[in-house]
This record gives C-alpha cells, sequence and structure tokens, in this order.
C-alpha cells in the first residue's frame, strides 16, 4: 500500500507534487515558499523550522519531495543528512533536495553515501533562479537526481589544477559533458542540451570515463557519484 494520499485526479491530468520545506530561517521560507507558490505542479503542503517538525510533517502525510536545509536546530551541524539517511529507510519513495550556504564536496558526497537516486544538492543563492530549485524537485520526484552546477564547476576547476590531473587529457567538448554527468543529467538530456545525437554522447562518456578509470559506472546514479567521488579526491602532484 502506497504511504501517500489517494490521488483522485483523472487519467492523464498532470502530477501534482506534495513538497515539504524546512530551514530554520524565516527569510529563506518565505523566499522559497513565494518561489514554490508560483510554480506550476507544486503543492507546498507544509513549512518547518527544525528537523522535529520536518519529521513529524513528513510522519504525518508523507509527501513526494522534501526540500531542506542541511544545518538546523537542535544541533545545527547536519539536520538535513541525517533526514536523508533516514527516509532512505522508511520512506525510500520520498525525494530530498538540500539547501546548502557550502559548495564543499563532502557534503554533496555525505548526501550521495547511500545512493544519488531521488537526491539533489543546491545552493540557496540559487533559490532565487526558480527553474533550478523546480529542475531539482522534479529531478527527486521522478527518481533522478541534481547536483549544483556551481559545485560541480568548482571540484572540475580544482582537480584540474594539477598537471598531472587527467582532466587534463579531456577536450572542452568532453569536459563540458563531465559537467552534466555529475550533476545527474541522463545521456538523452545531455544530447537534448548540446543539440547532439545521444550516440555521439555515449561516445564522448565512454572516452571520459576511460580517461578517469571510471569504466565501471553505468547507470545515472552510480555514475553520479563515482564521478563526485574523483572530483573531490586531492589533486596528485
Amino acid at each position: 500500500m502506497s504511504s501517500k494520499a489517494p490521488d483522485t485526479r483523472s487519467l492523464g491530468e498532470p502530477r501534482i507534487l506534495r513538497v515539504v520545506l524546512a530551514d530554520d530561517s524565516y527569510l529563506v521560507r518565505e523566499a522559497v515558499t513565494h518561489v514554490l507558490s508560483a510554480a506550476d505542479g507544486i503543492d507546498l503542503v507544509a513549512t518547518c523550522p527544525d528537523y522535529d517538525a520536518l519529521i513529524a510533517a513528513v510522519e504525518a502525510a508523507p509527501p513526494d519531495v522534501v526540500v531542506t536545509d542541511i544545518r538546523m536546530p537542535p544541533t545545527n551541524t547536519d539536520e538535513g543528512l541525517r533526514v536523508s539517511r533516514e527516509l532512505r529507510v522508511s520512506h525510500p519513495d520520498v525525494g530530498v533536495v538540500i539547501l546548502s550556504q557550502f559548495a564543499e564536496p563532502r557534503y554533496g558526497l555525505a548526501l550521495l553515501d547511500d545512493g544519488a537516486d531521488r537526491r539533489a544538492y543546491l545552493l540557496k543563492d540559487r533559490v532565487h533562479y526558480r527553474g533550478q530549485l523546480i529542475t531539482a524537485i522534479e529531478s527527486v520526484a521522478h527518481g533522478g537526481s541534481f547536483i549544483d552546477a556551481k559545485v560541480v564547476e568548482g571540484l572540475i576547476a580544482e582537480r584540474s589544477r594539477s598537471e598531472h590531473s587527467p582532466l587534463n587529457e579531456l577536450t572542452p567538448r568532453e569536459l563540458e559533458i563531465l559537467t552534466f554527468i555529475a550533476r545527474g543529467a541522463s545521456n538523452q538530456a545531455i544530447a537534448d542540451e548540446l543539440v547532439l545525437t545521444k550516440r555521439a554522447v555515449e561516445k564522448h562518456i565512454n572516452g571520459i570515463f576511460l580517461k578517469l578509470g571510471l569504466s565501471d559506472a553505468t547507470d545515472v546514479s552510480r555514475r553520479v557519484k563515482a564521478t563526485l567521488l574523483y572530483l573531490a579526491e586531492q589533486p596528485q602532484a
């Protein structure tokens, strides 16, 4: 039996995504509420100021997606990551979008510890760019993942500083595609964005993973984590 409320809409009607928001900052809650309230296909069903209120809201009526701060009361450390881990067990169909002011790879990697599917990591300063938040919510609701482009680009830039980094062997096109891979884009989505054939994208990806030693990463979830793990490693001198 599904833990979600029964869907009584007519056949063919677009799915309305139920979202619960948690952040200890009133201003952030108001900003996100404003963005989501104006979005088609999203119903913001609850807003919460802390971890306990968020867990209670999810237990009362499991949403499709939780959008949560990474640090909230009671400890202001890693409540968002704890929620992600706990929901992976108790409500595996609920997507989680982490909002953070920290563009640090360790947070993104911690989020993906139990898999990249239905998980997203977005910087708070992107909330005002309505499209990115909506994309992240829709991605995790449908089983995908989404990593903020700013985080990925920073990792690639840092990793590329080493003259011995395999990233320096990648062509500009391959670097561009690598960014999409790390953000959780499917081959078809990359092809559509770059106006390439899906076969051409697959060929590029095979070349990228061969150069980076990630050839075993096949499905989207595994390759997102594999790519981020590679990029987060300290460059070898």
